[in-house]
């Protein structure tokens, strides 16, 4: 069971409130226009090198070397100092959490809270890329107390902390706040250029900027989440989630198999693998011996963007410290009549025939199996990746491999159009077919290494198994 210091909580987060007292902008502290070029802000200024190679794993390192970073040091304290504010709109710390006997070590959490307190989805779920609408909810409606820091490149190749920088009116700034309805430890948010109301969809600089902090942190227990459209992202507006879980997720040991490479000179490249023994299909990208941050964000950037492009709805997990990113695609391919579409899958339920389409389609469709559906999980990053959060007492007191296996099961393509996928990830990125003879999926294959080095989490967060 996950344990954790109790503070007390309200249920709360201000975004209601109306600041008193004589102060500059709209008066309510938020980050809109109105606001944020009065504000003075902490800064964080990371290293901004993308060109530096991708040194060995942390997880390769001995215990005593793996300090604890000054970012990591920094987040955990101004979490921890937020929940202290009661900020949150639950109290996450009273959520159980437990690792599920079988081999592939689901994890189960029971938080009754998020399912009561989350922010409705405002968008249809047929479309990946769609306009930024200012009349639904966003992030410049945030109030500033929910901030953590900034978060934005050096201009001299130093990280750098600031504890209070004015905004320069003419940029937008990237923001780390908490995420109020928080999922497991240390959980926020990452907004890049807020200020710019980006819809929320794959660029280049902003997922730089994702891969950045997960650098930074250079905890392998933080992992950042990214949910597209289509994929259980429920605000359309720019972002990444980010938290803290002591034991590997599920899918960083489930084992890989070699398809696709890039590389360069000196063997630099990218390489690019599938998932073999898990319940959902998808791509494990790593960076080849001398490749780049660059080599391997680009690569992932090229790949979402085709992705985005064709209609076909994705996660991704940024992992071990940004040397690992999982892309999970789903799909409805781009060009398909939605009204079309729904009368093919109800005629064809039960033949095999619905599995192209992706689950949030299903749902409201209504072809997902109603044992499924009671449990009201939504399947997006954190979920496909293995931890699987639960509403109910009794959903998360009879949680199994088995049901794990099937709920995850509905979100994956077929390998039909796997195959597809991999195909275009391939032109887009400019891959090559290179598959590793050596492993025959058909045999018992060992499960890749997940996070081996000791969490600098508190003692009393570590999921007990």
């Amino acid at each position: 069971m996950l344990t954790i210091k109790r503070v007390p909580t309200l249920v709360s987060n201000y975004q209601e409130d109306v600041l008193e007292g004589n102060v500059m902008g709209c008066g309510r502290k938020c980050l809109g226009k109105c606001c944020m070029p009065v504000s003075v802000l902490p800064l964080y200024a990371f290293k901004n090198d993308d060109n530096e190679p991708i040194e060995n794993d942390i997880q390769t390192l001995p215990e005593e070397e793996c300090q604890m970073s000054f970012l990591n040091n920094l987040l955990l304290g101004l979490w921890e100092e937020r929940m202290s504010q009661g900020l949150f709109r639950y109290d996450v710390t009273t959520c159980e959490t437990k690792v599920i006997p079988g081999r592939c070590g689901f994890i189960a959490q029971l938080n009754e809270g998020r399912h009561l307190k989350k922010r409705p989805t405002e968008f249809c779920i047929d479309k990946v890329l769609q306009p930024f609408d200012e009349n639904k909810f966003n992030f410049t409606k945030v109030g500033q107390e929910e901030v953590l820091f900034r978060f934005e490149p050096s201009t001299d190749y130093k990280p750098q902390y600031f504890s209070g920088m004015r905004v320069n009116g003419g940029i937008s700034p990237s923001i780390v706040a908490i995420n109020v309805s928080p999922i497991e430890y240390g959980h926020v948010l990452l907004i890049p250029r807020v200020l710019d109301c980006l819809p929320q969809r794959i660029d280049r600089d902003s997922f730089a900027i994702a891969l950045h902090f997960a650098r930074e942190v250079a905890d392998p227990f933080f992992r950042v989440g990214y949910n597209s459209l289509g994929a259980f992202a429920t605000i359309n507006h720019l972002h990444f989630q980010a938290y803290y879980l002591s034991v590997p997720f599920p899918v960083e040991k489930a084992p890989i198999q070699k398809i696709l490479a890039r590389m360069g000179l000196g063997g630099a490249g990218v390489i690019v693998s599938k998932l073999l023994n898990y319940p959902v299909r998808g791509f494990a990208f790593e960076g080849g011996n001398g490749s780049t941050a660059r080599d391997l964000s680009d690569a992932v950037v090229n790949s979402c963007i085709s992705l985005q492009n064709k209609n076909i709805p994705f996660n991704i997990l940024i992992a071990q410290c940004g040397k690992k990113i999982f892309l999970l695609p789903q799909g409805l391919e781009i060009g398909y009549c939605w009204e079309k579409v729904a009368d093919e899958i109800i005629m064809n339920v039960g033949k095999g025939y619905n599995e192209e389409i992706c689950y949030a389609e299903k749902q409201a469709l209504g072809v997902v199996d109603q044992e499924l559906l009671d449990t009201q999980v939504n399947p997006a990053v954190w979920e496909i990746s293995g931890h699987i959060v639960l509403k109910r007492t009794k959903d998360y007191n009879d949680a199994s491999e088995e049901y794990a296996w099937k709920l995850l099961s509905e979100v994956s393509l077929s390998e039909e159009r796997f195959e597809e996928v991999k195909g275009y990830i391939s032109e887009a990125a400019g891959l090559q077919a290179e598959e590793d003879k050596n492993i025959n999926p058909e045999k018992e294959i060992p499960d890749s290494p997940g996070p081996q080095v000791a969490s600098h989490m508190p003692p009393d967060c570590l999921v007990l198994q």
